[in-house]
């Protein structure tokens, strides 16, 4: 109960800043400047939204229903763009489109054709949107697969008995029988893009997020930034309100046990060729393409970042995000037991309500972590001064801050994997364990922890490389001259220095990747 009353605590700090008076900054801001923030911020999260629902059902319905060339190869590797983050895809897009990038170049060199440099501009609205599309979709993409891989086959064969062909089959039964899945993996492509700081900062958009940074850090005012962080709170509840009345309370279910899978359609000729160009050409937009650019960029650049200092950053990022990992897949293990072990509604409720951290931009954290530290260490000034401090700031400059934000922003991922262990487990070896004998503490140790250890492990990698790859929270909340591997390749980008951003950015993609195959092994094997 103590670690849901902390996770839970630093919001409030939100919630009570709506009725703190206003300034002149607020102000000016509500009355000029908000609906703009509104305007543009509802322009990205509905297009993506739109384009990363055609791209990944479309991806998840050729994967699931038909057999073509590397089909098997881009059943899994459809999901690597996701290890690329956002704001590194628009630094490396910018990079090779630009005036002295790959592809003007190519054009003036090769062709002797001059390009007006506006046609190419992706530093606008429309191009946020592209590179979030780009490396998004697999939130779509990969629950929208597991989920149609699952469905029974009879209904595509009443379909076909009936007449309907590929696209009436599609429209008519696919794209139903898939609305909970797609709307659950459109919600956190959606969250993603409210939480994004780093694309929109580079190409220059004003949304929720800049506006937070720009009244903290422009203007000093935290009063403002708190009043901007309720906003899009507000914003982000009222998406939630709508993802749960999208799903409804329409149900897919079996009517029968003997359920078989889907069965595989072989595609020959011209439509087996398409599908694979379909597949690799949105492979290598999202994955290939970038990273192919930031290796030229790596050889060019090797050397001019000082191999120290490089290290300094990969400690930096380990240390932080596996001090953070490791809390949080502690601080699950002990609520998902509670959760477990106790019967009653408090104890099944509010363990749920501590996922709806994930939901809350980085951004927002940022500003109710450390209002709630600032707090505490006003509390704590007469202690300070007893042991010879003589500064009233400690806690809100210090590393303790930002992985407790960390543990806020990231609870959900770790919770979600240890909880689905704890479901498979059962209770059945953990009441052996007690008619034996051995008490809670040790059959926690002896018995649940040992059958526990691939959903701990998995976890613990999950919140790991989702911390390496935080911009906003690392940003605010870092101690001063304290860089990690993300925040290096975003400062470096945003001083036009997009060649040495390759060699953190390689690495987190690097690690991101290896993690999404390890993953795709495990999910394979699942079944059986």
């Amino acid at each position: 109960m103590i670690i849901i009353i902390l996770l839970f605590l630093p919001n409030l700090a939100i919630v009570t800043g709506i009725f703190s008076p206003s300034n002149e900054n607020w102000e000016h801001i509500r009355e000029f400047v908000l609906y703009k923030y509104l305007q543009t911020s509802l322009i990205l999260i509905i297009s993506t939204a739109f384009f990363t629902v055609i791209i990944g059902l479309s991806l998840a319905w050729l994967i699931a229903q038909y057999d073509f060339p590397l089909r098997n190869f881009l059943k899994w590797a459809l999901i690597l763009p996701l290890s690329i983050p956002p704001f590194i895809g628009a630094y490396t897009y910018h990079g090779i489109i630009n005036y002295t990038g790959v592809i003007q170049k190519t054009l003036r060199n090769k062709f002797d054709i001059l390009v007006d440099p506006s046609w190419l501009n992706i530093m606008t609205v429309p191009g946020a949107i592209f590179i979030y599309t780009l490396f998004l979709y697999p939130y779509v993409y990969t629950i929208t697969r597991i989920f149609l891989s699952q469905q029974a086959a009879s209904l595509i064969e009443s379909a076909r008995m009936l007449g309907k062909g590929p696209w009436q089959i599609f429209f008519k039964v696919v794209f139903p029988i898939s609305r909970v899945a797609l709307v659950g993996g459109t919600s956190l492509v959606v969250l993603e893009v409210l939480n994004d700081y780093g694309v929109v900062k580079y190409y220059g958009i004003q949304t929720f997020s800049t506006a937070i940074f720009q009244a903290w850090f422009g203007f000093g005012d935290i009063e403002t930034s708190i009043k901007l962080a309720a906003t899009l709170m507000g914003l982000v509840v009222f998406i939630l309100i709508i993802e749960k009345l999208l799903r409804g309370r329409k149900q897919f279910s079996f009517s029968t046990t003997k359920v078989r899978p889907l069965p595989l359609v072989k595609l020959k000729g011209a439509k087996a060729k398409w599908a694979t160009i379909y597949g690799m050409t949105i492979l290598s937009l999202g994955f290939f393409i970038p990273v192919l650019q930031l290796l030229d960029w790596l050889i060019l650049t090797w050397g001019k970042i000082p191999f120290s200092d490089f290290m300094t950053y990969v400690k930096n990022s380990v240390l932080v995000a596996g001090i953070s990992a490791s809390l949080i897949i502690i601080f699950a293990l002990v609520v998902g037991n509670f959760s477990r072990l106790v019967h009653g509604r408090i104890a099944k409720t509010l363990p749920k309500l501590t996922i709806l951290g994930y939901s809350i931009p980085g951004a927002v954290i940022a500003v109710a972590v450390v209002t709630t530290f600032i707090a505490l260490d006003h509390k704590f000034a007469p202690l300070y001064q007893m042991m010879g401090i003589s500064t009233t700031l400690v806690l809100s400059v210090s590393l303790v801050m930002l992985i407790v934000a960390y543990i806020i922003r990231f609870f959900a991922i770790g919770y979600n994997s240890i909880e689905s262990g704890y479901d498979k487990i059962g209770t059945n070896f953990r009441d052996a364990s007690r008619l034996l004998g051995m008490g809670l503490t040790k059959t926690f140790f002896k018995v649940d922890i040992p059958m526990m250890k691939g959903a701990i492990i998995s976890g613990f990698i999950l919140v790991f490389i989702d911390i390496l790859k935080e911009i906003p929270l690392t940003l605010i909340l870092r101690p001063f001259n304290f860089d990690t591997l993300s925040t290096k390749a975003f400062q470096y980008a945003s001083d036009e220095k997009i060649m040495e951003a390759s060699q953190a950015s390689l690495l987190i993609i690097a690690l991101s990747a290896i993690s999404i195959f390890v993953f795709h092994k495990l999910l394979e094997k699942e079944p059986r």
